[in-house]
């Protein structure tokens, strides 16, 4: 969660309208970077299956389809043979488009995201954790307020409709098993306070900030700060007092984190030992809030896939421009230019890895912010359908000069992130 959800019911600034995490996307013009500490787990690429969709850049890199339809009552990591796909499923985009979120026929029930339900409640029952949010399809990933619950949005019940995602908005939020795992822990930090009144303990307010703090419309994160952790970008856990606390109890539950020892030294640790003694202090307890109400769930959401889109984009500024395309520009090629019939974007993808070292061992700056700004100059690639020139011999060299350029300067700014 990152700002007020708001249902269609809820005038513009209700102050009971429920929290909705505004995914960890960014605009196409703001960046998304962070100072991990060493030794945290990076986005590391999931290796590459049979799918529908391209390797990106971190934390998309190595997305897969393990999204199927299937049947229920199936066990974790099982994939179901299904005899018959929805006839939406051999629409084009433009048609498909054109149908309404509700005409989807979605079940969560018969999705694989089960799996995934499952494996989240068998983490929290291993840590001795008496709760199960339940979890629903809607319109984005969000914990709504006073329900202990997670949404999951409607495009991650089939790889057709998270194809359409990525056509859309650049990127599948969630679309590879381990980034998909990193929201659920997120959105159950959320719902596990909802279920137990976290926020009202002693000591919470001091350690996290007020969590009836008004949610801003964006914010202005600092990369390089050492009081928050990292788990989404970007820089997810600056947003909001209730997403820091999200995003410290998502890095505490997560298998093997080995947390005390990655943020050792950093004024972070104070908030995981908070965390974990709080949670030591409900183990074996049952929920104090056990609502299962679902917020807008998709069987009503009437409007089209087309209209559920064109607001995102227009929200995250996807058509905006980026601080680098002039200098994109200059390097690669337009339709109407002589080009080659490889995109720039993949050229990118292809040698992200050595790009980021070179610039690494140039710049001195963290991996991870240079993996976010390569994401986003490979995304504006994209949007700005650019090619590789006819002769580029010297492209790697003056790409390497280039990036590390940007990024220096890139993460001198102060970037506004929209929630």
């Amino acid at each position: 969660m990152a700002s007020k959800k708001l249902t269609r019911q809820d005038p513009p600034n209700d102050p009971k309208a429920n929290r909705k995490r505004k995914s960890g996307r960014v605009s196409a013009s703001k960046g998304s970077n962070y100072a991990s500490p060493d030794g945290v787990e990076q986005f590391a690429p999931v290796p590459q299956r049979t799918s529908d969709r391209q390797t990106k850049a971190s934390p998309t890199a190595g997305s897969q389809s393990a999204f199927e339809l299937r049947k229920p009552d199936l066990g974790i990591g099982q994939q179901a043979h299904v005899s018959s796909e929805p006839a939406w499923v051999k629409l084009s985009d433009r048609k498909l488009l054109d149908m309404k979120i509700s005409d989807l026929g979605l079940k969560f029930e018969q999705t694989s995201m089960v799996n995934f339900r499952d494996q989240l409640h068998g983490e929290l029952k291993q840590l001795g954790l008496i709760f199960k949010p339940h979890c629903w399809f809607s319109d984005d990933w969000f914990s709504p307020d006073g329900i202990p619950g997670i949404a999951v949005p409607f495009y991650m019940a089939h790889r057709r409709l998270m194809r359409l995602e990525r056509n859309q908005m650049l990127e599948v939020e969630g679309g590879t098993k381990e980034w998909c795992m990193r929201i659920m822990r997120h959105e159950a930090g959320h719902a596990i306070d909802t279920a137990f009144g976290l926020h009202r303990k002693r000591g919470y307010k001091a350690i996290f900030g007020s969590y009836s703090a008004p949610y801003p419309e964006t914010y202005v994160p600092k990369p390089r700060s050492k009081k928050f952790v990292f788990h989404l970008e970007p820089w997810y856990a600056q947003s909001h007092p209730a997403e820091d606390f999200a995003e410290t109890f998502a890095v505490w539950m997560t298998p093997n984190s080995r947390w005390q020892k990655n943020y050792q030294g950093w004024p972070a640790l104070k908030k995981l030992k908070f965390v974990a003694e709080l949670m030591e202090k409900i183990q074996g307890q049952k929920p104090k809030v056990v609502s299962r109400a679902k917020v807008d769930p998709v069987h009503r959401i009437d409007v089209t896939l087309r209209e559920h889109y064109l607001q995102r984009q227009q929200f995250y500024g996807l058509a905006a421009t980026s601080v680098f395309d002039v200098e994109l520009k200059k390097l690669f090629c337009t339709a109407n230019e002589p080009h080659q019939n490889k995109t720039a974007a993949s050229f990118l993808r292809k040698n992200k890895s050595d790009f980021c070292k070179a610039v690494g061992k140039w710049s001195g700056e963290y991996q991870h912010n240079i993996v976010q700004v390569m994401r986003e100059m490979t995304e504006r690639c994209r949007v700005l359908k650019l090619f590789l020139p006819v002769e580029d011999d010297n492209l790697k060299q003056e790409c390497l000069m280039m990036m590390t350029v940007q990024t220096m300067n890139y993460l001198k700014r102060r970037h506004r992130v929209a929630l």
